[in-house]
This record gives C-alpha cells, structure tokens and sequence, in this order.
C-alpha cells in the first residue's frame, strides 16, 4: 500500500495548495548558507526530496553543480524545465542508495523527512544521504522545532485557490503531526482528502541517526537567519553535521 506522501505529493492539488511558498526566504537561507558554509566554486550538492526545485535552483544560481533528487513524478515534471549544466533533476526514493561517495554538500530542506512508517525506512533515507557524501562532506538537516510547533498549531483554517476549497485541520499526538487537508473541487466534482504525516523527531533523535550512519553534529541553529537554538522558542532545528567515516 501506498504511503501518503507518494500520492499527496504526486497530487495537482498538493501543487496548488503551496505554490506560492515564499521564494524570497528561501533565498535569503541559501545565501545565509553559502555565507557560512563557504563552498569552493563548483562543489557538488545534493538537494533531498527537492520537490519542485527552488532550493535547488538557487543554489545553481550561485554556481554550484546541483543534483535534485525527488520521489514525486509531478514535482520532477515541475523541475525540469530549469535543468541546466551545472542543475539536474531524478526521480528517486530517498530510501535508495544513489551516487555514493561524489557529493560535497548534501541538503535537506524544509522538513522533507520524518515521513515514513518505519524507524528503518528512516535509517534508510539517512544512510543515503550519508552514503552520498565525500569523506569530509557536510549534511545540513532543516526540519521543525517540535516544541515550538506543538504550541504554534493553528487547528484549523480554509483557503480557496482558483475554485478548489481546502479545509485545512492539524492536530499532533505524542509521536506525530498531523495535518488533514479536505478538498472541495466542484469543477471537476471531487472531494479527494489527504492526511500529512510527520514525525516529532527531536535533535537526540537526528544525533542517534546522524551518528548511526557516520556523520557527526558541528553546528545547530534554530531559524533561517542561522540564530541560536532555543528548545522552545526556536521556529526551527537546523543541523550542520560533517561525514567522519
């Protein structure tokens, strides 16, 4: 059976409900990163679950050789069309092993992770992303503060967007996130639901699994502009670590 993600992702209407994340912060983050991590022109990046792309093709825009890699079809279809040499984009399961040894930087971005049923399949999308980096290589993890999420949880909210009605719910229990998006599309006389499904993976859980596949935390920061981690108050947890073997 399928899990969530590969249909909600794979939706049009997972494409219309988050079009218009905010493309400015994300830039503002890569140009944070690149200021702090220093990459040497042309380093090789891996972008994980890259979705449509846009973390990817910023980081292409400051030069870098970016490889995107995805599990959504309809997110690679998206990517594709800003394929360039120095950008390029695969539809493949975090869970499998892809290039091995040939990347500098491997990413993360925006809770692309904690998806999965299992602490293996876990393990699996982590032992890829480690497996993928050169000796030495730097893993930057960016998922949600837990605490800062459990007390910031607007329950409930609609959004209409081109006709199509979304009934938006979140709730979380000792494990888990949840957000069911309820989809009223009278054009084309559909009512699909989905229910998002996160993990409240907190930073000893990252460390074990880190740690586990050969990589060491060296830095954590709490928000897009790299500020100190604060537990409570920080909106998200943001992990530098380093591959040591």
């Amino acid at each position: 059976m399928e899990q969530w993600f590969a249909n909600w992702f794979n939706s049009p209407y997972y494409h219309l409900l988050y079009a218009n994340r905010n493309e400015e912060e994300a830039a503002a983050f890569i140009n944070k990163l690149i200021q702090y991590l220093h990459p040497p022109a042309g380093a090789r990046m891996l972008d994980v679950a890259c979705g449509k792309g846009r973390y990817s093709i910023q980081l292409a825009d400051h030069g870098f050789d970016v490889t995107g890699i995805d599990l959504s079809e309809a997110s690679i279809d998206l990517a594709l069309p800003y394929q360039r040499e120095n950008l390029h984009f695969y539809r493949h399961d975090m869970r499998q092993l892809f290039w091995i040894n040939f990347f500098d930087y491997a990413f993360n971005f925006f809770t692309s992770f904690g998806y999965f049923r299992t602490q293996h399949e876990n393990d699996s999308a982590m032992r890829t992303i480690s497996r993928s980096l050169k000796p030495g290589g730097t893993f930057v993890l960016d998922y949600l503060n837990v605490n800062y999420a459990e007390s910031h949880t607007i329950k409930e909210s609609e959004k209409e967007i081109n006709g199509v009605h979304f009934n938006i719910s979140k709730w979380n229990d000792e494990s888990y996130f949840y957000k069911k998006i309820e989809i009223i599309d009278k054009l084309k006389n559909q009512q699909p639901v989905f229910t998002e499904k996160v993990s409240k993976f907190k930073l000893s859980d990252f460390n074990e699994m880190i740690s586990y596949h050969g990589m060491q935390i060296k830095e954590i920061f709490g928000n897009y502009n790299l500020g100190e981690y604060d537990i409570k108050n920080s909106p998200r947890l943001i992990i530098l670590a380093q591959k040591v073997r």
